[in-house]
């Protein structure tokens, strides 16, 4: 059941990428689906036995390295973490492959499309079971380089391939200080595999190594240099300019990077790493600042953005930001609750965005939108429900989850947690405007479709809608039904030994005993929000390019995205490409092909 689960995405990818003139398009869909299916089928079953009925277990493959004192199994570890995040992979990639059956039937390569779908899921499946930093690095870098591939699909796109170009390069960075971490843990525990390494780390807690000529305790060394990783693959802040680029990629492909895999590799890694990060308190407050500044710089980006799947994007990369401070205060089971209603509402809202642009023709800018919810209905309601499980309007999946993360972050105690709470308020009430001012600029008030487009605009498809049925569903219950196990009263049983939190550390427990108003604020914060987006955009539609006009620098600055890009091109990009002219012009032109010295000897062997 567990290599079912894990390798049938693989089999599909297999089959379609390398019999795909023998398959053909339908061919190669129908392989990739069935298998998917099949995977997904089984993840149900395993996580019905392993976390529901507490049989965890780990399934060794055969032996991967032996050399020395480094010994890897190819193993699969199926415990209560690592059963929910294949549940999340599976299903979100199960909705996705059926999409974009209709979405992509007129690309003339949709059997490598599918195939490197697949591949992607398999890619995230070995990660999440992995049971040793190898095997987690073989499906970290998997996953990146399968990024690559999709972000990158439509390659006669130049800006297409500028943003596959971008995303594998920021996330090399970002992989450096993984790769750094892994050989720090070989060095200090003598292995890689999991549970040697977590059985031994309250005796290492005090040890002190020598790194680049400073001292630093061992453990928050590993620590720091393991979330480098996980800043670069879950985009936040310093190393997140990647991810609206990659909205040039097939929105299928968005929906499973932002949903389900790639970006939610970060979270899941912290999280298993969670017996290491609870003895490395430094790093945990620096996770909790740096999560809640890229939930409120993503939230101030997505105001100002008009292309429709880039606001989406930047939903993302501020939800990661409430994952991240909800690990940072060891609200480890909140995190993952609110990586798994998150991927059903941000599956639904990319693939809803997918079924806007399918039927404006391609157009993506909101502006040229409006007016759309009496030509695509279904769409329109499959919108609403996504929104509002992203905003967290109660009884929604994200009510449940993200309250439960500020909740947590307030009853931490701290002044991290302190600042995670306000900031995440903040955020909170940006996430109500942006996403409905989505909804307004997009389906609301006049017109502003061009006649030619009009006249085109129908509802997609049942192949398409209905995989927005499924994960609108998901969206709707994955949060009360998820509740109690995630981080009610049931979450100790739920969790078993997969997540490890320190006694005086448990801030989901604290969160129980909060002042009325901390539970209540990002409802009532939230519903401010909907109602300023609703007068800006309905009701007095004049009122945002006044304050625009207005703010002036403000509205640049936000407009700009913090000028990040910008700065990075001037101090990183533009000297490493004239430092290369110059190698080539001095080094290669003038040395080299002028003076001939290597061409002469090569001359003067020839001849003798």
């Amino acid at each position: 059941m567990e290599v079912i689960a894990v390798f049938s995405p693989l089999l599909g990818a297999l089959i379609a990428g390398l019999f795909s003139k023998q398959l053909g398009a339908k061919g190669a869909n129908f392989v990739t689906c069935a298998m998917i299916t099949l995977a997904a089928v089984c993840s149900l079953i395993l996580f019905k036995e392993i976390s529901l009925e507490k049989v965890p277990r780990t399934i060794e493959l055969f032996t991967w390295i032996s050399s020395g004192a480094l010994n890897v199994s190819w193993a699969l570890r199926f415990d209560q973490l690592a059963a929910v995040m294949v549940v999340v992979v599976n299903l979100i990639s199960y909705a996705v492959h059926y999409y974009s059956v209709d979405y992509m039937r007129n690309d003339d390569a949709r059997a490598r499309f599918m195939s490197y779908m697949s591949l992607f899921t398999f890619a995230m499946l070995m990660l999440v079971t992995s049971d040793n930093f190898v095997q987690l690095f073989f499906g970290w870098e998997g996953v990146g380089l399968m990024s690559y591939l999709l972000i990158g699909f439509w390659n006669k796109k130049e800006s297409a391939n500028n943003a596959a170009i971008k995303a594998f390069v920021i996330n090399r960075i970002g992989d450096f200080g993984m790769v750094l971490g892994i050989m720090a843990v070989f060095f200090v525990f003598g292995t890689l595999n999991y549970d040697d390494v977590f059985i031994n780390v309250a005796s290492k807690k005090d040890t002190v190594v020598l790194f680049l000529g400073h001292q630093f305790n061992v453990i928050n060394l590993i620590c720091a240099l393991l979330f480098v990783g996980a800043m670069g693959k879950s985009a936040q802040l310093g190393l997140h300019t990647w991810l609206s680029d990659a909205t040039e990629c097939p929105t299928p492909v968005s929906a499973l990077i932002h949903a389900a895999t790639m970006v939610t590799a970060g979270v899941f890694m912290v999280a298993r790493m969670s017996p290491l990060y609870e003895y490395a308190e430094p790093v945990r407050e620096f996770i909790t600042v740096l999560g809640a500044m890229t939930a409120f710089v993503a939230a101030t980006i997505a105001m100002t953005q008009f292309d429709i799947k880039r606001v989406i994007a930047y939903s993302t990369m501020s939800q990661l930001g409430y994952m991240f401070f909800a690990l940072g205060v060891s609200a480890y089971g909140a995190a993952v609750f609110h990586l798994f209603t998150h991927a059903f509402f941000k599956a639904l809202l990319f693939l809803g965005a997918g079924s806007v642009i399918h039927a404006m023709s391609g157009e993506q800018d909101m502006r040229k939108m409006g007016g759309l919810y009496r030509l695509i209905p279904r769409t329109y309601i499959m919108m609403w429900i996504g929104n509002l499980a992203l905003v967290g309007v109660p009884f929604f999946a994200g009510y449940y989850s993200k309250d439960i993360i500020l909740e947590s972050s307030y009853a931490a105690h701290s002044f991290v947690g302190q600042f995670a709470y306000w900031v995440g308020i903040a955020a909170a009430f940006m996430t109500a405007f942006y996403s409905w001012r989505l909804l307004f600029l997009t389906f609301h008030g006049k017109s502003r479709v061009s006649h030619h487009v009009l006249e085109n605009v129908r509802e997609s498809s049942l192949d398409m809608l209905a995989p927005l049925y499924f994960l609108a569903a998901g969206a709707v219950c994955a949060g009360w039904w998820g509740y109690d196990f995630f981080v009610g009263e049931y979450r100790f049983d739920f969790w078993g030994s997969s997540l490890f939190v320190l006694a005086d550390n448990d801030s989901i427990l604290h969160a129980r005993y909060v002042p009325e108003w901390v539970k209540l604020l990002p409802t009532f914060i939230g519903c401010m929000g909907i109602l300023t987006a609703y007068i800006f955009y309905i009701k007095s539609t004049s009122l945002p390019e006044k304050i625009a006009g207005a703010s002036g620098v403000i509205y640049s600055f936000l407009c700009h995205k913090w000028y990040f890009d910008e700065l990075y091109n001037k101090i990183v990009v533009v000297p490493i490409f004239f430092i290369g002219k110059k190698l080539w012009k001095i080094g290669d032109e003038k040395i080299i092909d002028g003076i001939h010295f290597s061409g002469a000897r090569v001359k003067g062997i020839r001849k003798k």
